[in-house]
């Protein structure tokens, strides 16, 4: 009896690689329909994205795996694709909706990563959009690279130069990468999130039309090269400076500059007291950001919490509309005493403030005293929201702070 059934199973008895290999041969929307035979079936499917490769072809293969793609019909071909050097994971790139592709290099990372430097550069081609049929075409629009690494520095660059379309770009937990310089040759590049990159000392900006810029880790030495007025500007820099570097304010002041007419910051306490104040202090009263209408202000933890340096920057911000502050008792602390003054300033008016949302704070009378003080620059009366926590990492529920990695 067990010998009947076993005879019947022919498809039972054959190994995964053979079944993958038949399935590679099927229809999309008939082999993905194979995951519901069976428990062993269920991952087969995605196996058959797997191919062999080496270092040198990456940017080959993901470009043949893009091209085949057909967006009218994505089940006729995997939204997936895992490349293999033998044992050892290339990278993994998955193709999402609204044109986005993320490349994750999932080799394993060493405890003492190779450093390295990395130059993208993103190209618009008339002709070759001319060219492109977009109704059917797979282009891509938003690009995630996470784990880059010095052995597929090249690959990558070489990568990005094929992507004529590209718009936002993401670069996450790259740990080695020492020094990234990013050139836009036309006004594509629109957006920028830079996340958890530990010893990046060195960031070189040549992009004319960045509206949104995102950074999170350690302070690097940041040089825009055009004052593009971002829109939405996040500089969470709770981590410090760069230990091996001394950043002053003078180095600072492009990138300030280029945040001026920004709608939406999130900024350090130490950043402001350490390389914002001393550049505007000599100004007076001719420098405001005219424009912000939401700010998120990281605060550090300190035994006698003083308001001055958020104080003296509210009265920079004529026309903001929602302020939340966090407390954080892992942010970088200033190593000297502040030399900023809430009277330094002259009493501007915050006639549009809606929301005060305050988190982090370890002492209730801190929240009154920040409250009280900020009452003093208001002609109208904001929802202030007070929630005492020793939990402040997650930082605040706006819009503005809700990032997806």
């Amino acid at each position: 009896m067990e010998e009947e059934e076993a005879s019947k199973d022919l498809f039972g008895n054959l190994p995964d690689e053979i079944l993958c290999q038949i399935i590679s041969f099927l229809p999309s929307e008939t082999s993905l329909e194979t995951s519901f035979i069976s428990k062993r079936w269920r991952g087969l499917w995605n196996i058959v994205s797997v191919q062999q490769s080496t270092i040198v072809g990456i940017d080959t293969a993901v470009t043949k795996f893009l091209t085949r793609f057909d967006k009218l019909n994505p089940l006729s071909h995997p939204r997936r694709l895992q490349l293999q050097d033998g044992e050892n994971k290339l990278l993994l790139a998955t193709i999402a909706a609204n044109n986005k592709l993320r490349i994750d290099f999932s080799v394993k990372e060493k405890e003492f990563p190779s450093h390295f430097d990395l130059k993208l550069q993103l190209n618009h081609h008339h002709n070759y959009a001319k060219n492109l049929c977009c109704s059917t075409t797979f282009y891509v629009k938003t690009l995630h690279l996470e784990s880059v690494g010095f052995a597929t520095k090249e690959a990558v660059s070489s990568l990005v130069t094929k992507f004529h379309f590209l718009e936002s770009l993401k670069i996450i937990k790259c740990s080695g990468l020492k020094s990234l310089q990013i050139e836009s040759s036309s006004p594509k590049i629109v957006n920028l999130t830079i996340l958890d990159c530990p010893h990046l000392d060195y960031l070189h900006l040549k992009t004319s039309k960045l509206r949104s810029f995102r950074y999170r880790g350690k302070l690097p030495r940041i040089w825009p090269e055009y004052h593009f007025n971002l829109a939405d500007a996040m500089l969470d820099f709770r981590q410090g400076p760069r230990t091996d570097s001394v950043i002053s304010s003078s180095d600072f002041d492009p990138a300030m500059l280029t945040i001026k007419n920004a709608q939406v910051v999130t900024l350090c306490r130490w950043t402001f007291e350490t390389l914002i104040w001393p550049s505007l202090f000599p100004m007076g009263e001719t420098f405001q950001f005219y424009k912000l209408h939401e700010l998120w202000w990281i605060d550090y933890s300190e035994e006698d919490y003083s308001t001055d340096s958020l104080i003296a920057f509210l009265k920079l911000c004529p026309a903001l509309e929602r302020l939340f502050v966090t407390v954080d008792p892992q942010s970088y602390l200033v190593p000297r005493m502040s030399t900023v003054s809430k009277k330094c300033t002259r009493h501007t008016e915050l006639g549009h403030l809606k929301v005060v949302k305050l988190e982090g704070f370890k002492k209730q009378e801190d929240e009154i005293t920040l409250i009280k003080n900020i009452k003093e620059l208001l002609t109208v009366e904001p929802l202030i929201i007070m929630s005492a926590s020793e939990d402040s990492t997650e930082g605040p529920t706006p819009k503005h702070a809700q990032m997806s990695l």
